[in-house]
């Protein structure tokens, strides 16, 4: 029988479990939500939305995960044996190939602007000419599938390593090289005339601009800012020994994750706004904007390069996540075979991912229900596995599992506290899944 991995420190397991969790939905789209949804009052409800909603379901993945010891899917017959439960792991894995697939293509679009900042040909042009230079990236089938190819070796080449010598030893570099490439562009970007516009808009709540929309757009962001409902971190926290404090590892994750959010809207809405452009940018706030932001800025093409590795640091961290779900159920825990499953499951991501990474050139008129194959991917996924995915992860711990095993696993490694514990029991049982409830309906049109 193999031993199973265990990350070697519980700063290990934190780096990497906030690597998963921050990825392009904390540097990306975060900022762009907040953009449309009236800055600091989205900052307000995004934070009540992380810390009440998020946190809890996270923390909940890591009981199951710790307590079973086993992969997204071993876990839940492990813990519920002879039930259904274990399509929710398998739902996971599905999910998370689907994830990778599109994933994977936006990685590539990353590593192409990367090789273009180190050649300077992304210098000097107009904000016209880099919304051109854009689309001409995604809609070129040969560059677009290519990068996207380059991108999942990466992924592939650490996850086969393992957990200690593959995703644990990458986070424990990429991670501390986010933040310290974060603070440096933060500084730089509040230096600019005319930043306290930006910091105002982000950091100043209008509360005459709260909607149930805003309130609404706020719980998806910080839902989906923590990447809770595939069992990822189900299976991040299954390499965890006993001894260590699940709350606190949840708390230091969410923590780190609202840090980036942040970090990132300072980093963006004061640049953006000193040089008199608007942050309802969307995808292009970062890949047509913001060079243009750089590029009128003393050593522009340095930041830009900065900050596109900083961009990719995080996309990476989030895809070992989502190929460790798929890797870890294929390979059942043998370290021999890891190898073996971890180009298997990339390859075949990549193959699915084809079509996605084509969606904005030669397959951009091919759609389903009125969505290109990107968007459907990123629908399906986005929309419907993971709301629902977290929406029986609630369930299942607030609702199968004794609550006895349940508390016992929240308060192993720490010392008992009743009323943290009754608190959060309270919101995974019934404050969680009525939120969750709430988000998925409204994200299919039916509230």
């Amino acid at each position: 029988m193999n031993k199973h991995e265990q990350w070697t420190s519980k700063l290990g397991f934190i780096l990497a479990a906030a690597g998963s969790a921050i990825g392009l939905g904390a540097i990306w789209k975060f900022p762009y939500m907040a953009g449309t949804n009236g800055g600091g009052i989205f900052l307000i409800f995004f934070l009540l939305m992380t810390i009440f909603i998020g946190a809890p379901i996270l923390l909940a993945e890591f009981i199951i995960g710790r307590n079973s010891q086993k992969d997204a899917v071993m876990s839940y017959k492990q813990l519920a044996p002879k039930s259904a439960w274990p399509l929710l792991g398998y739902g996971g894995v599905i999910a998370s190939f689907l994830i990778l697939s599109f994933y994977s293509a936006v990685g590539g679009w990353i590593l192409s602007y990367l090789a273009r900042s180190f050649t300077g040909s992304l210098s000097g042009l107009t904000q016209a000419e880099y919304g051109a230079a854009f689309e001409s990236i995604i809609s070129n089938p040969i560059e677009a599938v290519a990068v996207q190819l380059l991108f999942l070796v990466l992924t592939i080449w650490v996850v086969q390593g393992g957990v200690q010598q593959g995703i644990e030893k990458a986070s424990k570099y990429m991670m501390p090289a986010l933040f310290i490439l974060f603070f440096i562009l933060v500084i730089r970007s509040l230096t600019l005339d005319g930043a306290m516009a930006g910091v105002e808009f982000f950091l100043k709540p209008d509360w005459s601009a709260v909607t149930g929309q805003t309130i609404l757009m706020a719980l998806g962001q910080s839902f989906f800012a923590l990447s809770v409902g595939l069992s990822v971190m189900v299976t991040y926290a299954s390499y965890l020994p006993k001894g260590e404090s699940l709350a606190k590892s949840a708390f230091s994750v969410v923590g780190l994750n609202i840090l980036i959010s942040l970090l990132a809207g300072l980093v963006i809405f004061p640049a953006v706004f000193a040089l008199g452009f608007t942050p309802e940018a969307g995808p292009g706030l970062v890949f047509v904007v913001l060079p243009a932001v750089f590029n009128e800025i003393a050593f522009g093409g340095l930041f830009l390069t900065i900050f596109l590795i900083l961009l990719l640091f995080a996309t990476l961290t989030s895809a070992f996540s989502i190929l460790e779900i798929i890797v870890a159920v294929l390979s059942k825990g043998d370290k021999n075979k890891r190898k073996k499953f971890s180009w298997i499951a990339g390859l075949l991501v990549f193959a699915a991912g084809i079509p996605n990474a084509l969606s904005f050139g030669v397959l951009s008129e091919v759609k389903f229900f009125g969505k290109t194959f990107f968007d459907l991917a990123d629908f399906l996924t986005s929309n419907i596995a993971l709301p629902l995915g977290a929406f029986f992860i609630a369930i299942f711990v607030g609702y199968v599992l004794p609550r006895k095993m349940v508390r016992r696993e929240m308060e192993e490694g720490t010392e008992s506290n009743p009323l943290l514990f009754n608190i959060w029991y309270f919101s995974i049982r019934y404050i969680v899944p009525i939120g969750i409830a709430i988000v998925f309906l409204q994200s299919i049109g039916i509230i």
